[in-house]
């Protein structure tokens, strides 16, 4: 399998998360969370197949993590259409990726390369998984999802915050601006 097939999943589960989320049932809550995760294990393996082949890609290297913040920030806008995460969290986050997805391509343009952190990492991390028990959003045998998730939403949004000015710094001192 190509790792390109792999982000183009993610592309395509993301409105297969939003037609799940229309019918916030359990059932179908719980399916968007299944998909949810199938694709966001696919940002790992993506990556780690493009390395190990030698299948490192232009198209690769621009939608992968176009694909992830794609998958993301469908899911919390479905949250947050659904009340289930408060819209303020979701506006920082939604800012957040895409202030950074700006950043990206002006270093792109000078030639800079800036890969994602540690910081962006825990972010992603932590953002995952909140994500997918707020998804769910109905206790699963006997244990509060919405809870589980809010605790990490917590996580989420204190590492998207320190991950986005850590970026910032980064990108202002390579730009020498």
């Amino acid at each position: 399998m190509h790792p390109n097939s792999l982000t183009l999943f993610r592309i395509m589960a993301s409105p297969a998360v939003v037609l799940l989320m229309l019918a916030p049932v359990p059932l179908s809550s719980f399916m968007a969370a299944m998909v949810f995760s199938a694709a966001a294990i696919t940002d790992y393996l993506d990556g780690y197949l493009a390395r190990s082949r030698g299948l490192v890609t232009t198209f690769g290297k621009v939608m992968d993590p176009l694909a992830d913040k794609l998958l993301v920030c469908t899911a919390f806008i479905m949250l947050t259409a659904q009340g289930w995460t408060p819209a303020w969290i979701v506006c920082i986050i939604v800012a957040r990726e895409i202030a950074v997805t700006a950043l990206r391509s002006i270093m792109a343009e000078h030639g800079k390369d800036v890969s994602a952190s540690g910081l962006g990492k825990y972010k992603t991390g932590f953002q995952i998984a909140a994500i997918i028990p707020l998804l769910m959003h109905t206790p699963y045998f006997g244990i509060d999802m919405q809870a589980i998730g809010a605790f990490f939403l917590w996580g989420a949004i204190v590492f998207t915050l320190w991950s986005g000015i850590d970026y910032f710094i980064r990108f202002r001192k390579l730009l020498e601006i």
